[in-house]
């Protein structure tokens, strides 16, 4: 850089002293000529010549003087110039020279480099993803080869050989031509033409290469699902990257148009994770862009592998329970009960997931290569009851009976429920005398029983009473607690936020309250007061109580250990050696401030559902397991009861909780309580080493019929 600077400072001395030179001839020049005039030239006189001028005295002679004139002959004033035109030749051959002399001595090196990288262009190869495996190590989403017929982009100019092209693979002249012309994965990358091609196709092109100039065959991976539609909802899918994708990279993350990108559950939470190194392909290209020879190429690195929490042969009985409960014939909704289930199976001790279930559900293989858009429309079709939606974190569902667990807790916490006191079911209740009765879902009533008698037989009275206690113990009621009293101690088991899952598309539920009230329904003024029905009606989990399978996994949990676990997917990640370089450590979230003595008498009353309850002890019995439990029938107007189940086993020794919901289904006793059970069982006996059997699972046929009228004739618990 110096040396350029010095050669230029000289090229413009040197230009500098020419020019100088040049004037300094052409004034010298000027002076001889002038000097000689004076001698050799008489001066002219007025001779014989007057003239008149205008506005002067007549007579008066105008005189020339002689050093007005040159006396150069033409021969010599053509010599100074010629010898001016030299010297300025001289100068501007001068810079010139030195400019070269700079360019190419002085800085040839780098002007051969950017030469160099003019000519030479480096395109990314995609790299394999890591593949997904369960918590054993059982492959659940791999890499397969994929034939793949690629072409270099001047073979658009061609018309034959993409008329060649057309024929041999069978895809329209236009689209070869289309697929040739997109540049969106680089100027000088080579184009797919055609993935997932026949063998016989690849060998006809390959023996016939010189027909085909331009074209090459590569073996790429795509996705490969060895079980089908099996956790679906956890595995998620990949697709090519968007323009958002390409716009929002994360640091330590490359993305070249045209990779395949996580676009949903493990696959997107994971997505830096299971994405490799790409790999380079140098390549010579001409003026146009055309690749005209490959230099070098580096082969791309696979990514790291995710082992998840997920017991794979527990999946698969969740996955195929859920699809016999609801379509039981032909993958059809509405052949069985409900038009849509979601389970999940949480170990209580550290947060780890080993199955969520959902139905209806579809396979994630479909979205190779990008999904067709009648299958797109089919999946967000109200027919088909959206096969896409993870319904365990994020179906939004009233809590029903199984939230008496928590509002009996804060009715402990508060003294407005003991062990001691007892309550009369008559089936109907008017604790406000305003004549708007409230009904337990046994009409006829369950007479006189305790605490423990209104959790087994989930008695409605007895919380509508509890509820009734805390609108009237409200400081806006002249009471001395606050009006959020019970939401508060509901919120310890930290429903209406989100469970910090790794998956997007959590959603948070709601624990309503007079704020949430007043704002919700701000525009409708005579339907935002909050009353003291809103209280009894959330004490048995319905009004505008919402939640989802996965935080009543958790709260339950919670009661199970007095710990609120983190739920969690990842088990850890191994890099391409194999070595482990990621571990999920187990997360505390919470420890409810609950006296102990209350939580025994819940859990108490939970293992009284399981153990005293008549359906549902004969569910547990058949099975030999000792648990505790509660069912729950949600109301939601328009639609029939959706059933729910919630438990945790074993009892004494908690390992496992298992909730399940049942959309439209009907009673959370008749309905979900097997399932539920079921699905519980299934858990200990993985647990004791005897589940192994794995095999594909079918997705959903995005067909629907009436669900059966007879599973919402009303709450039967």
């Amino acid at each position: 850089m110096i040396a350029a600077i010095v050669i230029g400072v000289l090229a413009a001395v040197v230009a500098v002293a020419l020019v100088v030179a040049f004037f300094a001839m052409k004034n010298a020049a000027d002076s001889k000529f002038a000097r000689s005039g004076k001698r050799s030239v008489s001066s002219i006189s007025s001779v014989g010549v007057s003239a008149s001028m205008p506005g002067g005295s007549s007579g008066a002679a105008t005189r020339v003087h002689s050093d007005q004139i040159s006396s150069r002959t033409p021969a010599e004033r053509m010599d100074s110039r010629f010898k001016g035109m030299g010297v300025f030749a001289g100068a501007v051959f001068a810079v010139l020279g030195l400019k070269a002399f700079t360019m190419q001595v002085l800085n040839g090196g780098s002007y051969a480099s950017q030469a160099d990288n003019n000519r030479y262009s480096t395109v990314a190869t995609p790299a394999p993803r890591g593949y997904i495996c369960d918590r054993d190590g059982k492959t659940l989403v791999g890499n397969r080869s994929s034939l793949t017929i690629l072409a270099d982009p001047d073979v658009v100019d061609d018309p034959n050989v993409v008329k060649r092209l057309s024929v041999t693979l069978g895809v329209p002249h236009n689209v070869v031509r289309q697929r040739i012309q997109d540049s969106s994965s680089g100027a000088q990358s080579q184009r797919v033409v055609a993935s997932d091609v026949r063998q016989r196709d690849v060998a006809f092109i390959a023996e016939h290469s010189d027909a085909f100039n331009g074209v090459s065959i590569q073996t790429r991976t795509v996705r490969e699902y060895p079980y089908g539609a099996l956790g679906a909802h956890v595995l998620g899918y990949t697709g090519t990257a968007s323009e958002d994708d390409l716009s929002a990279v994360r640091e330590g993350r490359t993305i070249e148009s045209g990779d395949d990108v996580g676009k949903s559950g493990v696959e997107a939470t994971y997505d830096d994770v299971l994405a490799g190194e790409h790999g380079q392909r140098v390549v010579i290209a001409d003026a146009d862009g055309n690749v005209r020879e490959v230099v070098s190429e580096t082969q791309p690195t696979k990514g790291s592998d995710v082992f998840l929490t997920l017991a794979a042969p527990l999946q698969y009985q969740v996955d195929k329970a859920l699809a016999k409960l609801v379509a039981p014939q032909d993958g059809v909704i509405g052949t069985g009960k409900g038009v849509a289930a979601a389970a999940v199976v949480m170990d209580v001790r550290d947060g780890s997931v080993l199955a969520m279930g959902n139905y209806p559900t579809y396979s994630p293989e479909t979205f190779i290569g990008g999904i067709p858009q009648d299958v797109w429309d089919v999946y967000n079709s109200v027919d088909s009851h959206y096969p896409m939606l993870n319904r365990a974190i994020a179906g939004q569902y009233p809590a029903a009976s199984t939230f008496k667990a928590f509002t009996g807790l804060a009715g402990l916490q508060y003294g407005f429920a003991t062990d001691k006191a007892s309550w009369k079911c008559t089936g109907s209740w008017d604790g406000f005398n305003s004549g708007d009765v409230q009904k337990c879902w046994d009409h006829a009533g369950h007479g006189v029983l305790d605490f423990h008698g209104g959790i087994v037989n989930s008695c409605d009275i007895v919380f509508y009473d509890i509820g009734k206690n805390f609108w009237d113990a409200g400081t806006s009621q002249g009471g001395n607690i606050p009006d959020t009293a019970m939401q508060d101690e509901i919120a310890k088991y930290r429903f209406g936020e989100l469970t910090g899952i790794d998956l997007a598309g959590e959603e948070a539920g709601r624990i309503p309250s007079a704020k949430w009230k007043a704002e919700h329904y701000r525009d409708v003024p005579e339907e935002a007061v909050w009353r003291g029905g809103d209280l009894t009606n959330m004490a048995i989990g319905q009004g505008d109580v919402l939640i989802s399978p996965l935080q009543l996994a958790v709260a339950y949990g919670g009661i199970a250990t007095g710990k609120l676990m983190k739920p969690h997917l990842l088990k850890e990640v191994r890099n391409s050696q194999g070595d482990v370089v990621v571990s999920f450590e187990p997360e505390v979230v919470a420890e409810p401030d609950v006296q102990e003595q209350h939580l025994k008498t819940v859990r108490e009353a939970l293992h009284g559902v399981a153990t005293e309850n008549e359906a549902v002890a004969a569910l547990f019995s058949r099975y030999g397991i000792d648990a505790a439990a509660k069912t729950g029938t949600a109301e939601v107007q328009g639609k029939g009861d959706y059933a729910w189940f919630a438990c945790y086993a074993p009892y004494e020794d908690p390992k496992y909780v298992v909730t399940c919901v049942v959309e439209q289904g009907g009673g959370g006793s008749a309905v979900a309580a097997p399932l539920g059970s079921k699905i519980m069982n299934y858990a200990l006996q993985y647990d004791k080493g005897k589940l192994k059997d794995v095999k594909s699972v079918a997705a959903s046929s995005g067909t629907s019929v009436a669900a059966d009228p007879s599973s919402s004739s009303g709450r039967m618990d």
